[in-house]
């Protein structure tokens, strides 16, 4: 067997009495890896220091214009998995994660030659389109492969094959910090070889993770499973991808994750800058990371919990929570900086990225509920274009609104108040779509014998 068609989909079918235990860890290697973009932030005031070094120049790039490189990775990560769901469906996880890891690692590489010459283009390039591509792809690869293994918990499936992307920014987050302090010299921060080892790392562990994916094999279900539903926000039909973007459900949950994300992504985006700038003098680079950190880990756990918890209370009203108590966070935030308070700031936008990362884990499984396991990692990948959308608004937001109110006079510590507040706006517009989600029509259904047994890939 060749090297390249041990990555072909009949060569990862599981054999009998396999663990379905023992997929998880492949798609951790995954996402854990893909989820340093959560962590990108703690590279934004570095590079708007490239030339300056010690303090930032004419010549050195905004911190509005590096925000671009977050946004541009996310649109890409959107795009690619939009188109590449069927392409998905069609070669199966082990192929997909292979070229997710060239993608990823080889824009890291592209990117730290960017930086080595002061070329943001380059940088967009490099991380933004070839590494968020790498993103996109490596995002749904474990998706659909969990959900067919757990389908009689595909909340808790999701969960655990997105957990890891929000999670990966713990890791990334210091280890970037004590690259760049590693690779610091009095004419250079260090920023291009640290992009350059991350990229080689972030390779060799994605790889690891394509080489010891499974699928189960057809017609498999897990004892005890009968594959019949009982529920009314569930279906045991499917709908093909074009089907369901006929549909109003798929808009309303477009806009459920668009308005979700764009409230929580921006914080994301600019998480290491805001918190020093709220809490000037208070929080150093180093802590900030640590806050970029604590963040990761609201945002992992809560792609577990969440997903979990909509096992058990369903996934319209688990969006619901998201919601509601997102915008009382975002309200109470701007009090919080006011007093001072930089644990209470922190737990709170700690409970607000754990439900960020709920909405991730969750609508694949609301998307299974309402559309059917069989078309769910074509579907998905169409959905994620929300992502790609909130990943330019939030950004956005964060960036230009803080640019604006800092000319017209007002305190850095002071600047986020305003877009916070418009966050919530946002949350309540997201209720109120979740609200209008039904179930699907039975003549948007594919025919009963065109569908696929539960375990065939």
């Amino acid at each position: 067997m060749s090297l390249l068609s041990a990555l072909d989909r009949e060569h990862t079918v599981a054999p009998a009495g396999y663990n379905r235990w023992l997929v998880p860890p492949a798609a951790l290697c995954i996402h854990l890896c893909i989820g340093e973009v959560y962590a990108f932030s703690v590279f934004n005031l570095p590079l708007t220091k490239l030339i300056g070094v010690t303090q930032h120049t004419p010549q050195d790039w905004s911190l509005a214009d590096v925000g671009w490189i977050f946004s541009v990775a996310i649109l890409s990560l959107g795009i690619a998995a939009a188109f590449g769901g069927a392409w998905l469906d069609r070669v199966g996880p082990r192929k997909a994660m292979a070229l997710s890891a060239v993608c990823f690692g080889g824009g890291f590489l592209i990117a730290a030659f960017g930086v080595s010459i002061h070329s943001l283009l380059i940088v967009f390039l490099g991380y933004g389109v070839i590494g968020g591509i790498g993103q996109g792809i490596a995002y749904i690869s474990p998706v659909r492969t969990l959900i067919t293994w757990f389908p009689d918990r595909p909340g808790m499936a999701t969960g655990l094959a997105i957990m890891g992307f929000g999670g990966g920014a713990m890791i990334a987050a210091p280890l970037s910090v004590l690259l760049m302090h590693h690779f610091a010299t009095p004419t250079s921060l260090g920023v291009a070889p640290s992009l350059a080892v991350l990229g080689l790392i972030y390779t060799t562990f994605m790889a690891l993770g394509a080489v010891i994916v499974r699928v189960p094999p057809p017609n498999w279900a897990p004892a005890g499973y009968d594959g019949h539903v009982a529920k009314p926000m569930i279906t045991d039909g499917a709908v093909t991808v074009t089907q369901a973007m006929s549909t109003p459900q798929f808009y309303f949950i477009w806009l459920v994750l668009f308005l979700n994300v764009t409230a929580g992504i921006g914080v994301i985006s600019q998480a290491s800058p805001m918190i020093q700038e709220m809490f000037t003098g208070k929080v150093s680079a180093l802590t900030a990371a640590g806050f970029v950190g604590f963040l990761s880990l609201f945002n992992m756990g809560g792609r577990f919990f969440w997903a979990a918890v909509s096992d058990k209370i369903g996934r319209k009203p688990t969006y619901f929570v998201f919601f509601f108590l997102g915008i009382a966070l975002y309200v109470l935030v701007p009090h919080t900086a006011v007093l001072g308070s930089v644990a209470l700031t922190a737990l709170c936008f700690g409970v607000i990225l754990s439900m960020y990362g709920g909405g991730f884990s969750t609508v694949p499984a609301y998307l299974r509920d309402i559309f059917g396991v069989k078309h769910v990692g074509a579907i998905h990948g169409r959905l994620l274009t929300a992502w790609s959308a909130a990943g330019v608004l939030g950004p956005v937001l964060i960036d230009y609104i803080r640019q604006y109110q800092i000319g017209h006079g007002v305190a850095k510590a002071d600047a986020y108040t305003i877009t916070l507040y418009i966050m919530a706006g946002l949350l309540l517009l997201g209720a109120l779509s979740n609200a209008m989600i039904r179930p699907v029509a039975e003549h948007h259904f594919e025919p009963a014998g065109d569908l696929v047994e539960q375990g065939e890939f």
